[in-house]
């Protein structure tokens, strides 16, 4: 049996310029961090023969077009394995649906165990962007690059998305007070809505593609934020930087009406009052887990238990997909 993970993400600035209706014309940078919460995919060679698939649902079937779950099946055919004698299950430690990346992570945690289980050396670069090839190309899902690559990468890392497609990674010059610093301030607090974020981030790409001056302005603007975020931590001043978060809440706030709602925005509000200095939705918008840079971590974390938000601590990850069994 083959056991591999890949870790969930959070964005720290940049967001949305990573979508290639916005990078093929304009190049994208995001800033983002890998965190110590993981998706699980597990590859195994049954007695059957036949394709056996454990995830929220059970699949059994004889060839890959059989296959229902369109990552397994496209990530199958791309090994071109027709009818492959295997089983593959999948474990989460957070929920999908909740902002963190979690397509792009399990994409690497099933492509990752496979080169393994097949024998094909891939670096996680490649593995990232065989997960891109997937849900970009072949599934046609409106969804950037940062997720698979700073899920396959780790760490606290820079990307610039090239206008040609290209990939280029480095992980952020941060010192060591300053890293632990960040870790030790920024929040995350579950709202309870799982959600899918196509629909948001389908209108940002069909915006950005007819060339919707607002869009484009905004995402300009974001990606500016996303290079201020880099030099206000490099330079150790992550206060800044939970001010920046604030303004980039702002600005998203604008891409779509379905960004928040009066829950969100009710909670966004006690927290700035209660110890934040700034936050935002992780993700796309629309649920799933809001994130604080905070300066009175007790106050916040007492005024969102009030209200019934959930905190989930978390440690960066500097590992990215691994084989942790084999």
């Amino acid at each position: 049996m083959i056991i591999a993970r890949s870790p969930l993400r959070i964005s720290l600035g940049g967001g949305g310029t990573d979508l290639p209706s916005y990078y093929e014309e304009y190049d994208g940078f995001v800033l983002a961090a890998a965190i110590d919460k993981y998706i699980y995919v597990s590859v195994n060679r049954p007695f059957e023969e036949k394709i056996k698939l454990k995830y929220s649902s059970i699949e059994e079937c004889y060839t890959v077009d059989e296959v229902v779950h369109p990552i397994v099946r496209e990530v199958l055919r791309l090994f071109e394995l027709n009818s492959p004698q295997i089983e593959i299950s999948s474990m989460a430690d957070i929920p999908a649906g909740t902002g963190l990346g979690s397509s792009g992570s399990f994409a690497n945690s099933l492509i990752k165990a496979l080169s393994i289980h097949y024998r094909k050396n891939m670096s996680n670069a490649e593995i990232a962007e065989m997960a891109c090839q997937v849900e970009i190309e072949v599934l046609g899902e409106p969804v950037g690059k940062q997720d698979q690559y700073i899920s396959a990468i780790g760490g606290i890392t820079e990307f610039k998305f090239i206008r040609n497609g290209t990939v280029e990674s480095k992980p952020l010059n941060l010192s060591m007070s300053t890293s632990f610093q960040l870790e030790d301030n920024l929040l995350l607090f579950f709202t309870g809505i799982s959600r899918s974020a196509s629909k948001i981030l389908s209108d940002q790409s069909v915006r950005s593609l007819k060339n919707d001056s607002e869009m484009i302005e905004n995402l300009h603007f974001v990606k500016e934020l996303g290079l201020r975020s880099k030099n206000a931590l490099i330079n150790g001043n992550t206060e800044e930087f939970g001010k920046i978060m604030h303004e980039h809440w702002q600005h998203k706030l604008k891409r779509s009406k379905g960004m928040s709602n009066q829950f969100i925005d009710d909670a966004y509000k006690l927290a700035m009052e209660n110890g934040a200095i700034g936050g935002k939705l992780v993700g796309a918008g629309g649920g799933g887990f809001l994130m604080f840079y905070a300066h009175d971590k007790k106050s916040l974390r007492n005024c969102m238990e009030k209200i019934g938000l959930e905190e989930v601590r978390f440690k960066f990850d500097f590992e990215g997909t691994k084989v942790v069994l084999s």
